[in-house]
């Protein structure tokens, strides 16, 4: 009923899906109790997200890549971390550390869920979205294993060490793996529509749960599962297969933001986090496009890229409840950011949903599916 009202009133789904959150959840109508419970089964969503990409995403290529949007992803993390930190100046300094920190991370979600999917507009401009958010996650990965590790009986370093080492044995052992199993039952069996259907979830979210037992996120580990097998002809009918799945669990997803976001401190941090999302929102289309476009990249597509990055991460949002609950934050901190991300999410929605092509444009001109 409220995707219909806000397609009548010309409002982008995704805002629909967060306000319905709001509703529901427990600081309004009540009449979702456990918002965690929700958020837990939405996490399946963005675990198939990153597995699709990665089917678009020819190894070779996505290396080349990622050597282009390092430095750009280094750089942008430094500035917007600064700029946080500068504007979250009446907070304790490690407050004020990791709301800066929370400004480094685009969403993965809003910027994969925008983009086209034919092929023409969506390879280069994709695939450089999809570099920089994988930098990105690396990035989040790294200061989520420091927030963990501080005040604990283990070395942060050693926990360090053992990412860097569990990369590449993932990597490693996806590629041996989808070579000399998965590819052969897919060659056998393609004729089977079910069964590569099965394959694919199965494949998906074994890669993703591999990557947890080795220190790493699920994200990752369903991403390298889809580059595994971007370069076979299967990978299409993949794609197209668990789409519908995807979409079904990243409703959820935006849902569970607004369920979970406690009406009653919105007076105490509703300005802090308005001028949080605007530095976000306008600062980071103009960081990217410069950055970008000094790394060689053509000017209307650099300053694409930095509207479709505009916004905070659902990364943010893991930073702040382990923060909180470490006591490393208070919660109106925490609070602060979650409303920021909730509006950056929603701001950055409507920019690009009505500048660019994306699969939910409200005008037929825009709208690329």
């Amino acid at each position: 009923m409220l995707a219909t009202f806000a397609l009548y009133a010309r409002q982008a789904l995704l805002v629909a899906y967060i306000l319905l959150g709001v509703l529901l959840g427990p600081s309004a109508l009540g009449w979702v109790g456990d918002p965690e419970l929700i958020h837990d089964i939405a996490h399946i969503g963005i675990i198939f997200l990153l597995f699709l990409m990665g089917l678009e995403l020819k190894p070779r290529d996505f290396l080349y890549l990622m050597k282009k949007t390092t430095v750009v992803t280094l750089a942008s993390s430094i500035i917007f971390w600064s700029a946080g930190a500068a504007l979250a100046f009446g907070h304790p300094l490690l407050e004020a550390a990791l709301i800066g920190a929370a400004l480094i991370f685009s969403s993965t979600i809003v910027g994969l869920k925008l983009l086209p999917t034919t092929v023409l507009h969506h390879q280069r401009l994709g695939e450089i979205i999809i570099s920089i958010l994988l930098l990105q996650d690396f990035i989040a990965i790294a200061l989520l294993v420091l927030l963990e590790g501080s005040g604990a009986a283990h070395n942060p370093m050693l926990e360090f060490a053992k990412l860097a080492a569990a990369v590449p044995l993932l990597i490693l052992g996806a590629w041996g793996f989808s070579r000399y199993v998965l590819l052969g039952l897919l060659g056998r069996f393609d004729t089977i529509r079910e069964y590569i259907f099965l394959i694919a979830i199965g494949w998906c979210l074994s890669m993703a749960e591999a990557a947890a037992a080795l220190g790493i996120s699920h994200e990752i580990g369903a991403f390298v599962a889809g580059v595994t097998l971007a370069a076979n002809p299967i990978s299409l009918e993949m794609s197209e297969n668990l789409k519908p799945l995807r979409d079904f669990f990243l409703v959820m997803f935006f849902f569970s933001l607004g369920a979970g976001f406690d009406l009653g401190m919105l007076g105490t941090v509703a300005l802090p986090a308005t001028a949080l999302a605007a530095l976000t929102v306008f600062g980071k289309p103009v960081v990217f496009g410069y950055l970008l476009q000094r790394g060689g990249e053509q000017q209307h597509r650099a300053r694409e890229v930095g509207a479709r990055l505009g916004q905070m991460s659902e990364f943010s949002l893991l930073i702040v409840v382990l923060a909180v609950g470490k006591g490393q934050i208070g919660e109106q901190a925490g609070y602060l950011i979650q409303l920021a991300t909730l509006l950056t999410f929603l701001a950055s929605t409507y920019l690009v949903v009505f500048r660019f092509p994306t699969p939910i444009a409200l005008s037929d001109r825009l709208r690329r599916d």
